[in-house]
């Protein structure tokens, strides 16, 4: 094995890296976990051919593979390791096409999120899916795990914003799926299968994606305090039952508000405040804001409301500190589960008596507009404690019992493998896989995630 990486650089010359730093990197992601050991070798593809020829290779010798982006997801699902070659498509930065008649652009998997969101600006639109690694992290990546964000709310996630795509097979053959048109109904929907399978399927190299006009108006951005954690979810509910669609609505429990005042040193919250922002866009906005101002304070919140987009950013700025606030504190294990929406006060609260359960502070954000929570455990070293996964574990069955799921944008990756068939039941689990044996017959595509 030793001379394979000599062999695949005779075939992609110095896109072909064996730097020790390099390959040390291509160990973890940002879920805090670390492969035991680096790759053979990463190929940093600069055009789809090469993404063929590396998987060419790969075939050929029944090498594993592992596509990765940015390396910005929170499941362990690019991590690379020993015997492994990763196929980097960060290099693959061409926004190809902007066709603002058919609201839409072609990129390749590469473009950030956020570049590829000022690139349509100036035709009046805009990329709605909105992670909140959107300054670092890669369409294809996003596409790959199917990644949300703050504006799910109202927009969706990035499935809702892809058309077609354009995927390498693990035998290095290419794949084009999907349509330029509003609709298409040609066959099996094999777009939607790629999207979400974490490299498990293939890897994308190009994407059509749906582009949106920008919103008209100032955006309308409540601020609502609470004491309780509870009753901060049960508002959310509430609002959503009262048929407004805010684009953007978080809660921030009071442990996660905390380390986020302390991260970006702000003034400290009052004692147990919990935070509740809801951002409405549109013509609409002021009087959506105004009927939620309402509602938000008959439940008896303290509210502040903005109609200047530049200080309703700043609120929503404070939300988007979490994960590095968090990350100052330790170790963290990143979780992602989602309820129905109505379900969303009673998972909170099961979050809270898992804590006391296990004698754990759980600091909790939540996208409540979709349901979606990121309770994270926080522990030192290198290595998850039994309590923390038994802690976690108690999450996801909460989520289940209460009609959600294990991950609402994150992925599995190598974090939630043992907790799938949980969810999806031996018969589906056993299909899927004989799905991924169809694209991926020699199993070399991403081997140990997911499945």
């Amino acid at each position: 094995m030793a001379e394979l990486p000599a062999l695949l650089r005779a075939e992609l010359g110095d896109a072909v890296v064996t730097d020790p730093a390099a390959l040390d990197a291509a160990r973890s992601d940002y879920s805090g976990q670390r492969s035991g050991s680096a790759p053979l070798a990463i190929v940093e593809a600069r055009t789809v051919g090469d993404v063929q020829t590396a998987l060419r290779f790969a075939h050929a010798h029944r090498l594993p593979v592992v596509p990765r982006g940015a390396g910005t997801g929170l499941t362990g699902g690019a991590m690379a390791s020993a015997g492994q070659i990763v196929v980097s498509t960060t290099q693959l930065t061409g926004i190809l096409e902007v066709n603002a008649a058919d609201q839409l652009a072609v990129v390749q998997a590469g473009v950030l999120n956020a570049e590829l969101g000022r690139a349509v600006e100036p035709h009046g639109l805009f990329f709605a899916p909105d992670p909140a690694s959107k300054a670092i992290s890669t369409i294809g990546g996003n596409i790959a795990t199917n990644a949300g964000g703050l504006l799910c709310a109202k927009y969706g996630v990035t499935r809702e914003a892809v058309l077609g795509l354009t995927v390498v097979l693990a035998d290095g053959s290419l794949l084009q799926l999907g349509h330029r048109t509003v609709k298409g109904v040609t066959g099996l929907d094999l777009t939607a299968l790629m999207i979400g399978s974490e490299g498990t399927l293939g890897i994308i190299v190009e994407a059509t994606v749906r582009l949106l006009p920008l919103p008209t108006g100032d955006p309308a951005t409540l601020s609502a305090t609470f004491v309780d954690v509870v009753a901060a979810a049960a508002a959310a509910a509430a609002i959503t039952a009262a048929r407004v669609r805010p684009a953007a609505m978080e809660l921030i429990d009071a442990r996660a508000l905390s380390a986020i005042h302390e991260h970006l040193a702000l003034p400290p919250p009052a004692p147990e405040s919990v935070q509740l922002l809801v951002q409405f866009d549109g013509p609409s906005a002021p009087a959506d804001a105004r009927v939620a101002l309402a509602i938000l304070r008959d439940l008896g919140a303290d509210v502040s409301l903005s109609l200047d987009a530049e200080e309703g950013e700043g609120m929503l700025a404070v939300r988007r500190a979490f994960h590095s606030a968090m990350a100052a504190r330790g170790s963290v294990l990143i979780e992602d589960i989602a309820v129905p929406r109505s379900a969303l006060p009673a998972m909170v609260a099961e979050i809270r008596a898992i804590e006391e359960r296990f004698g754990l502070e759980i600091p909790t954000v939540a996208h409540a507009g979709d349901g979606n929570l990121h309770p994270n455990l926080i522990y030192s070293g290198d290595t998850v404690p039994a309590v923390i996964w038994e802690a976690a574990g108690e999450m996801f069955r909460a989520a289940l019992a209460l009609g959600g799921t294990l991950t609402g944008e994150h992925g599995v990756g190598t974090l939630k493998r043992r907790w799938l068939e949980e969810e999806l039941g031996a018969p589906q689990l056993d299909l899927q896989r004989r799905i991924k044996a169809v694209f991926d017959p020699l199993g070399i595509m991403n081997p140990g995630k997911v499945y």
